[in-house]
């Protein structure tokens, strides 16, 4: 019986031991297991990890920040519009397009580079042959202050096919800086597009209303004959008054200082359809805020002003000068009557005309040949007026009107439109 217990015992000791062994078995099994998953998982994770971007552009000094490639349009002659570029479909185009942000990638540089020649094009507009081989580095600051556009669309053209082309937003390499990695996704984050021009010519538009109806409460007889065209094209000027024997009076300097308005006005309208009225490109570039508009908008009425001051003293030096005294008066007033009706006529019809048609397309030569015809059409005219008032020698009159009309109209023209 003695031997029976021992023989049990000794049979459950032994399954014991065999069921210890077998847990210890498994658990080094699964260790092992754990321990070469892993080890395949970190060579897997190696081979397919995205290698560090190198760098890109001419002598590699660049860091990718956006391939723009991945964005190409092509032109479809079935839908008459640009869609997205299909290598199965588009391998044959030679121009392809994109459309590049320049207000959320500004201090940044676009880099452009075609392995045969090609051409590069900005809003439908050819602006440089581009060399086989050779990296075109483009600052996008420059890009935004010379377009004055939150968005341009450029077109490369050349050899067909993708491969050709190299377009990046770039970022100069700095030691001090962490390298920027390079996004496959073609998804980004661009703010709202601002409309603060939209916003200030409306609200111009009120101000200048506003300054009309008050000079038009304060002051109605000479308003009602500063707008009178009737009274322009006549010939029977009354000498004796108030406004023509005056020409300084607190009268005449409010109905110039809103003209001045209206001239300041029309210039920031003209900015806003992205033609350039200064040669310079700097004085009018464009701002990032409402403030900075109204400060442009101050500062272009005041030399408006100083302007049209400066007009009245050309008068009386070359007027006493060819001996021209009764006219003086009579010509600052016409000249002051017809630039109030002729700009603030032209701004009436710019805002409807801008207000009705979204998709107008707007030229340099919609705003010069007005204004020229204007100029042409007031100095003939002014002819006329003076020799009604002055018997002046045909010869001396025109030397006069040339050194106040036309010469300051071609001085305007050369750094203007």
């Amino acid at each position: 019986m003695k031997e029976r217990k021992n023989a049990v015992a000794d049979t459950e000791r032994t399954n014991q031991y065999s069921l210890m062994a077998m847990s210890l078995n498994k658990l080094l099994s699964f260790r092992l297991f754990c321990f070469w998953y892993g080890i395949f998982m970190l060579l897997g994770l190696a081979a397919t990890a995205q290698p560090r971007t190198s760098g890109i552009g001419p002598q590699n000094r660049y860091y990718p920040v956006r391939d723009l490639r991945n964005d190409f349009l092509v032109y479809d002659e079935g839908t008459k519009a640009y869609v997205p570029y299909i290598v199965e479909q588009h391998a044959n185009q030679t121009a392809l397009s994109v459309y590049v942000d320049l207000e959320s990638n500004r201090h940044y540089s676009l880099l452009i580079a075609t392995q045969q020649d090609g051409y590069l094009f900005v809003n439908a507009a050819l602006k440089r042959k581009l060399r086989a081989g050779q990296w075109q580095v483009l600052s996008i600051d420059s890009l935004y202050r010379v377009y004055r556009q939150p968005e341009i669309f450029l077109t490369l053209y050349g050899a067909p096919g993708l491969d050709d082309r190299q377009l990046y937003i770039g970022q100069p390499i700095s030691t001090t800086q962490k390298a920027v990695v390079l996004r496959d996704d073609n998804l980004s984050v661009r703010p709202r597009p601002q409309a603060i021009y939209s916003d200030f010519l409306a609200l111009g538009l009120l101000f200048l209303l506003a300054t009309h109806a008050l000079l038009f409460t304060v002051h109605q007889r000479a308003f009602l004959r500063i707008f009178s065209l009737r009274d322009l094209v006549s010939l029977r000027s009354q000498e004796d008054s108030f406004l023509i024997n005056r020409p300084l009076s607190g009268t005449n300097l409010l109905f110039t200082l809103n003209l001045s308005f209206v001239v300041a006005y029309l210039i920031m309208f003209v900015q806003s359809r992205n033609v350039d009225v200064f040669a310079s490109r700097t004085f009018l570039a464009v701002g990032q805020h409402f403030g900075w508009l109204i400060g442009e908008f101050l500062a272009l009425s005041a030399i408006a002003f100083m302007a049209l001051l400066g007009k009245y003293v050309l008068l009386e030096v070359l007027g006493n000068l060819y001996k021209l005294h009764d006219a003086i008066n009579i010509h600052f007033f016409k000249t002051m009557q017809s630039s109030v009706l002729f700009f603030t006529g032209m701004t009436l019809i710019l805002a409807v005309v801008a207000y009705n048609t979204s998709a107008t397309t707007w030229s340099s030569n919609a705003f010069l040949i007005p204004l020229l015809g204007f100029y042409l059409a007031r100095m003939g005219w002014l002819y006329i007026v003076i020799r009604t008032v002055e018997p002046i020698k045909n010869l001396y009159l025109f030397s006069y009107l040339c050194i106040v009309e036309l010469i300051p109209l071609i001085i305007g023209l050369r750094f203007a439109l």
